[in-house]
């Protein structure tokens, strides 16, 4: 018997990675009942804001965008999901009376009876759930829309986090670490390369603490050669690996398989270890060195990011300075930063008060500028060593009305990190082709399909 269609619904995905992941596990549950997705917030029926809690910025953006959606289209349910829910729920219940429903990111499979129970009138007060985690083995991670370019997806390969670094809510937010059962990756693997994925990129809080829940030790090199035994052609990229506890057998097994792109996201955060020790981090400038030293001694031809953090409590122009030195040094491939987030619940909230914050948030704002200016430099200088070389070139978008692509080599993370322009007629977004890298604009490349 075919499902009843119960209307249109539309999911404005903001955040991370691992919140994708969430907002497309969403839509498969909704879609089971008899939702229709849609491509516009007008056309739906039902608007789902799947939200950000990370810093303030991002909470600020997650409500914004709830009232412009809610505007946009009022004769609309809407419901705010994600992280902000889940860390705020209770008092959003009250507060964000416009919201027909407030849903948290636990159990997602729940998304259909909670939209089935939302009020009936406008008026009522918001439906609330804010689930616990089901039984790892029951989870579904069935999704049958991906939120992202043809040809590429992110899996989860765990949620929560263990580590408690001082300046983060994650924990608070997402939960202790929870590792998806290895058979269950496996068959999603399979099953994303069967339908033509070519890119699949992993992520979690910390890929690296992957099944250290389960015995103390990490499993995640484990996992990594049973993922590289899947037939078909398809390449691996590790997202996010915590650079306390990097797996240095990693290295050893990438030697030996071409199937694991060489390309390591290492959030290091700061390399002043007077302020690495309230974080939580046990490094300093010459042990973060060291790992990058050491991994691209053993991998030469790898390309490495980083994320850096300015205006952390006690932060000062010495302190910045050891910063810019150190990024100087080791030349990231690329490198991204953001300014710290005083977020109740976390260790470093009670290191300084409001007021003191918001001044050295100031002062912060413009180094990241000239730290970033410094890796733009950087990056678009390394860069220069592609000219006149050939690389495989997974196309995302055609430019309309030239004979021109948008993509990405294996240097280049989604989302994050530059594009190369593609000079060729008759591509086709999803597909790989090879190409001839011409010329470096920014931080970008420019390439002719050969």
């Amino acid at each position: 018997m075919d499902k009843v269609n119960k209307g249109y619904f539309y999911i404005e995905n903001l955040g991370c990675a691992k919140n994708q992941v969430d907002a497309e596990v969403m839509a498969k549950n909704l879609e089971e009942e008899g939702w229709v997705l849609c491509e516009e917030a007008s056309q739906a029926d039902l608007i789902i804001v799947n939200t950000c809690a990370f810093i303030e910025s991002a909470r600020e953006e997650s409500i914004n965008t709830f009232f412009e959606l809610d505007s946009a289209n009022p004769k609309a349910k809407i419901v705010l999901s994600g992280c902000l829910a889940q860390r705020y729920g209770n008092d959003l219940k009250d507060q964000l009376v416009e919201a027909d429903g407030i849903f948290g990111n636990r159990d997602l499979s729940e998304i259909k009876q909670f939209v089935a129970n939302l009020p009936k009138k406008k008026e009522e007060a918001p439906a609330l759930a804010l689930p616990q985690y089901p039984d790892p083995d029951a989870e579904s991670d069935e999704r049958s829309h991906l939120f992202n370019f043809p040809g590429s997806a992110y899996l989860k390969i765990s949620e929560g986090c263990n580590h408690r670094c001082g300046f983060c809510a994650i924990p608070i937010i997402r939960g202790s670490l929870r590792s998806r059962p290895m058979d269950a990756v496996l068959k999603e693997a399979k099953r994303l390369v069967s339908t033509g994925i070519y890119e699949i990129n992993l992520i979690a809080q910390d890929l690296a603490a992957y099944g250290s829940d389960w015995d103390g030790k990490s499993h995640f090199v484990e996992l990594l050669e049973n993922l590289i035994k899947i037939e078909g052609t398809f390449r691996l990229r590790m997202l996010y690996i915590h650079p306390d506890a990097f797996p240095m057998d990693l290295l050893s097994l990438m030697k030996k398989t071409d199937k694991i792109i060489p390309y390591f996201d290492i959030p290091i955060q700061n390399a002043s270890a007077k302020l690495l020790r309230p974080m939580k981090r046990v490094g300093d400038e010459n042990i973060y060195s060291d790992l990058v030293s050491r991994i691209r001694s053993e991998l030469p031809e790898c390309v490495i990011r980083t994320t850096m953090m300015l205006g952390f409590p006690g932060e000062t122009e010495e302190d910045f300075n050891k910063v810019y030195e150190f990024v100087k040094r080791n030349r990231f491939n690329w490198m991204g930063s953001f300014v710290y987030s005083r977020e109740e619940g976390t260790y470093a909230y009670n290191l300084t008060d409001e007021e003191t914050h918001a001044q050295l948030t100031k002062v912060a704002t413009k180094r990241q500028k000239k730290l970033q200016k410094l890796q733009e430099k950087i990056s678009s200088e390394i860069l220069q060593s592609y000219i006149g070389k050939e690389y495989d070139v997974l196309i995302e978008e055609l430019v309309e009305g030239e004979d021109l692509a948008i993509g990405r080599i294996w240097a280049q993370a989604p989302e994050v990190d530059g594009l190369t322009v593609v000079m060729g007629r008759d591509m086709v977004p999803g597909k790989v082709y090879r190409c001839g890298i011409t010329k470096v604009n920014g931080i970008d490349l420019e390439a002719v399909r050969i």
